[in-house]
């Protein structure tokens, strides 16, 4: 008898060919037949009209701590997620020095500085009961309701080598072989590969450049190298240059790293602007370069804007900008004081434009940002007006306005910039950079930014713009770049596509209503921390392995999701 069968669904099988109408078994955990099937079954659905895809698989996500107290990984499983790739941007969990228990402090005030997750949901969500990054793995078996693989991060690996001297200094020839034991100790357990950043804005949490940034060439080559010795594995690099543009020699360092390791490498995230029109190529050249250099590198892109708000009251993107970062780390009082100063604003104004900025530029159209929540009586009716038209009834510039505003909220105030790239024009050059071979959709950090963005649900607001907005690709290959072009970047093994004898992560959706809601701020994290959550609209069922893990967008409460391990879940993909 068949565990489940699915009756009459519109299969999208992942591989960008016609969908088409057919019955699907699921036994075991697998997918058993496809065709027209009248084995009886434990449980059967009716799923004409509705779609039929293999589960997504978000390639860029922060999840490493999260599933131990979510193991639903929400929301991206409530929007069809069935697989995540975490471990990225050079963090990790693990290793952890065990002669160095205040490592694990280290490495949860790190998290929370760089990837904006809450301190005492670190604290108190997760066990913290592991060392090597193994037993960090099998810490989350059995346990969560997605599937999810893991690359071993570089900061990791340093500090637990070099302890403090991770920060600033270079390893001796001794260190540097214990971070490639390390690195191999990793990737025989399971982990997907190397992840490293060199990223201008990636701090710990002693406001110092994390461990990785201070790696010159040769080390992040030799680690490289190090991947190339074990199956299925990847390299994931961030540099300044992602936010942006990348320089002639951060494109070099990345092509050396996927030609050594002879792994694809992927990066995030490609920012597709038409006011911006030479940045596209410029990225692109690095992928370009890699294929003749026997690498290759692949740029992840988000399909959706995703808002993300901003607090002259706590660490946020605009702390990044050239010259604010120390002017938003003051005392509230004092911090209020300067931003009241006209001659700071106009500083702060000038280097906010300036070519150093980056992408940065994009938040400085501040006439143009929305009010979020208050918290004064003097903002009262202010929520959701547009700064540019409150500047304009009290005769002052919007940067002016806004800063009256905040410090009137003692800094709390919620601010959200709208997007500067929705135009048509910019839409266009998205669909055009989506077909290149080495454009790959995604980026959603999700797991991160925990209070300040929710790029989880780009899957459904993607597939309910192709069927209903925009239209800028299909159906069949909307599927496709959201399941079956991640999975076979990372090499993983039966998953991706519907096929007999696959696994069975399935997504079950309605094309007339397939969308994401509005980002809302929810406190549920261990400790009533704050993160924004957003449900989907459309997803009738989700199943990891064969079972059943949301239903009309309920979790079950089932857990049947895999630690996804290299090898043994992911075959290699090789460059040359």
């Amino acid at each position: 008898m068949l565990d489940h069968l699915i009756k009459g669904a519109t299969i999208a099988d992942g591989t960008g060919a016609p969908a088409y109408e057919a019955d699907l078994a699921v036994q075991h955990g697998r997918i058993t037949a496809i065709g027209s099937i009248g084995d009886p079954a434990r449980t059967t659905e009716d799923a004409h009209g509705l779609v039929l895809a293999p589960g997504f698989v978000d390639p860029h996500t922060h999840y490493d701590a999260q599933l131990f107290w979510d193991p639903y990984a929400t929301p991206s499983m409530h929007h069809g997620v069935t697989t995540v790739a975490g471990g990225n941007c050079g963090f990790t969990l693990a290793p952890l020095n065990p002669d160095r228990p205040g490592d694990a402090d280290y490495t949860r005030r790190m998290m929370s500085r760089v990837e904006g997750m809450s301190l005492t949901a670190l604290e108190r969500g997760a066990p913290w009961n592991w060392s090597t990054f193994g037993e960090y793995l099998d810490a989350l078996e059995s346990r969560t309701a997605v599937n999810a693989g893991f690359m071993v991060g570089h900061c990791a690996l340093r500090r637990h080598v070099m302890g403090p001297d991770a920060i600033g200094g270079q390893p001796t020839e001794a260190q540097l072989d214990a971070m490639l034991r390390l690195c191999h100790d990793a990737m025989d357990a399971g982990a997907w590969g190397l992840s490293t950043t060199q990223s201008s804005t990636h701090a710990d949490g002693d406001g110092e450049p994390v461990a990785s940034r201070h790696a010159r060439p040769a080390e992040l080559l030799a680690l490289s190298r190090a991947v190339a010795d074990h199956e299925g594995t990847q390299l994931e690099a961030i540099v300044a240059g992602c936010l942006d543009q990348f320089a002639d020699e951060e494109i070099d360092l990345l092509v050396e790293m996927s030609a050594a390791a002879g792994r694809p490498l992927n990066w995030n995230v490609l920012t597709i602007d038409s006011a911006v029109p030479e940045r596209v190529p410029r990225q692109l050249e690095a992928s370009e370069r890699a294929r003749k250099a026997g690498g290759r590198i692949v740029a992840l892109t988000m399909p959706i804007l995703t808002p993300m708000n901003m607090s002259l009251g706590t660490f946020c993107a605009l702390n990044l900008i050239p010259g604010w970062g120390d002017i938003l780390a003051l005392p509230v009082p004092e911090r209020i004081a300067r931003l009241r100063d006209p001659a700071v604003r106009e500083e702060m104004l000038r280097r906010a434009a300036s070519k150093e900025a980056g992408v940065f530029r994009r938040l400085t159209d501040f006439a143009r940002y929305v009010v979020g929540d208050t918290y004064s009586a003097a903002n009262a009716g202010l929520s959701g007006r547009v700064v540019g038209d409150i500047a304009a009834e009290r005769g002052q510039d919007p940067f002016h306005t806004l800063v009256d505003i905040c410090a009137e909220d003692g800094l709390r105030t919620v601010l959200w910039p709208m997007p500067t790239d929705n135009d048509p024009a910019s839409w266009e050059l998205r669909q055009r950079t989506w077909q290149h071979e080495d454009v790959m959709l995604g980026g959603s950090d999700a797991g991160a930014h925990l209070d300040r963005m929710c790029g989880a649900p780009y899957t459904t607001r993607f597939l309910g713009d192709c069927l209903r907005g925009r239209k800028l690709v299909g159906l069949e290959e909307a599927v496709r770049m959201l399941t079956d072009e991640p999975a076979r970047l990372f090499g993983l093994r039966d998953r991706g596509r519907i096929a007999v004898g696959h696994h069975a992560d399935l997504v079950l959706f309605d094309p007339e209503r397939i969308d994401a809601g509005p980002a809302r701020l929810v406190h549920d994290l261990p400790g009533n921390s704050p993160r924004l959550d957003s449900r989907a609209a459309g997803i009738v069922s989700v199943r990891v392995n064969g079972v059943e893990t949301v239903r009309d967008g309920t979790v079950t409460g089932a857990v049947p999701g895999k630690v996804l391990r290299s090898g043994r879940d992911t075959e290699t993909v090789r460059t040359r």
